[in-house]
């Protein structure tokens, strides 16, 4: 019933920015926090940055002041822009939404997209 779809993800070189998009569809009601994990080769998947619904932003450590997170709560989107790309930044990056479907629902759902990889050279 819900899709999360990522975009935007692709091969850039070091220094150079790349802004990945998320996209929600189906049938929805409210979409609450918004996550961008990634995932590098052989590695575990790490949480980067986190959106309220009321747009509050919070970044891990590794991407703050380089990656900035906004959303559309109109267009059921989320935006990841990401700056000062580094080869450490390559990875798959996923989308995860916590979506209300419903008014007269008392739980919400957690989704997540297919991922995108962004892979960033040296």
């Amino acid at each position: 019933q819900v899709q999360l779809v990522e975009s935007g993800g692709g091969l850039v070189q070091s220094g150079g920015s790349l802004r990945l998009s998320c996209a929600a569809s189906g049938t929805i009601f409210r979409i609450n926090d918004i996550k961008w994990y990634r995932q590098p080769p052989g590695k575990q998947r790490e949480l980067l940055a986190t959106i309220t619904s009321s747009g509050s932003t919070n970044y891990a450590d590794s991407v703050k002041g380089r990656f900035t997170m906004s959303r559309d709560n109109a267009k059921n989107t989320a935006v990841l822009q990401m700056n000062s790309l580094e080869p450490e930044d390559t990875a798959v990056y996923y989308c995860n939404a916590v979506i209300k479907y419903r008014a007269s629902d008392t739980t919400s759902y957690s989704h997540w997209g297919q991922g995108t990889q962004v892979t960033v050279s040296s």
